[in-house]
């Protein structure tokens, strides 16, 4: 744009002068002041604080079982490791007790909710993030999530006195026609009103149900919707759209939350002591027998906790299992890495 001058010529011709315009220059990066360099520091520090100070304790409760059971188990006469048989801390001087059955309960009880709870939580999650509208899927979603809030005590009673009696028809019709195979084989399916593992299996897969949902739900839902698009485009139909999209990007998130869940059925006591404090048979790999997992053999025997030696046995059940929780994320921190590396 020119504008005129009249004031460079004599005769008083208008000749057009140009305009000059500030270049449009970037913006100078501001210096951060004192205060501002303080903050990040202050921040840096609190956030690495915080992080060593959560491995410092779990490293002092790692280290604070092993020297409590460490006297107990100078003093055991069996093999901590392999030895099954029932426990006798009355003699410190001559103490017998091992794991044995305890891990097996343990992983067993645990496994058999984690293969009900899953394929169910997998079947939640869809639905409520690809066919149910949002109208719909958010109360059906809070609703599932209400599960969690439900106590312990709450869903042991309910097992014991509600569920197990209408699962026992269940029971004796799987152990009467398919005995052949070991997991309904032998067992007592109507001792204590139905309170076996069977028992247990299904109310503890209705405990991690909504944990498991809640985080494979939020990982299908966090799926691009440029690739579900793309996929409508091509002619694909509901299914196929979750099954090419939703289910390889969420699958980390849902072997996650399955991880998740397991930690949570292995470390489950008031529940599972209530169903299963009937039933202390010894354990032969039927959904029908009964016996202690590590948590409810030491919840069961807090009164012997008055001595250090028989504590310190309870106290070694106890380390197992606090490692065994260590091991369970350790598998799925490596099976997400794996995933998330392909």
């Amino acid at each position: 744009m020119t504008t005129p001058n009249p004031s460079e010529t004599g005769s008083g011709d208008l000749i057009p002068t140009p305009v000059r315009r500030p270049l449009s220059a970037s913006p100078i990066p501001r210096r951060r002041g004192t205060a501002g360099l303080l903050m990040d520091r202050l921040f840096r520090g609190l956030a690495e604080g915080s992080g060593f100070l959560l491995v410092l304790l779990v490293a002092a409760i790692g280290v604070f079982l092993l020297w409590r059971a460490i006297p107990a188990l100078e003093r055991n006469k069996e093999n901590f490791f392999t030895y099954g048989g029932n426990w006798i801390t009355t003699d410190n001087s001559a103490m017998h007790f091992g794991i044995a059955d305890l891990a097996q309960v343990t992983v067993f009880v645990a496994l058999v909710a984690l293969i009900l709870a899953m394929p169910v939580a997998l079947g939640i999650a869809i639905c409520l993030t690809q066919y149910a509208p949002r109208r719909l899927a958010a109360p059906l979603a809070y609703m599932v999530d209400l599960l969690a809030a439900v106590p312990s005590i709450i869903y042991g009673v309910w097992g014991l006195y509600v569920l197990a009696p209408r699962l026992r028809p269940i029971a004796t019709w799987l152990n009467h026609h398919l005995g052949w195979c070991f997991l309904f084989a032998h067992g007592n399916v109507s001792v204590a009103g139905g309170g076996t593992i069977f028992t247990a299996g299904i109310v503890l897969a209705v405990m991690i149900l909504p944990i498991i949902t809640a985080v494979t739900r939020e990982v299908f839902a966090q799926t691009p919707q440029a690739h579900i698009e793309a996929a409508l485009a091509l002619g694909a139909t509901r299914w196929e759209v979750v099954k090419t999209t939703v289910l390889p990007f969420g699958r980390s998130g849902y072997i996650s939350g399955a991880m998740l869940g397991l930690g949570r059925a292995l470390g489950e006591t008031v529940a599972l002591l209530i169903i299963l404090r009937g039933t202390q048979s010894a354990f032969g790999w039927s959904l029908f027998d009964g016996g202690y997992t590590f948590a409810t053999k030491i919840a069961a025997t807090a009164l012997e906790f008055n001595d250090q030696y028989k504590a310190g046995a309870y106290i070694a059940a106890g380390l197992v299992l606090f490692l065994l929780t260590f091991v369970v994320n350790a598998v799925a921190r490596a099976a997400v890495a794996g995933r998330a590396g392909r």
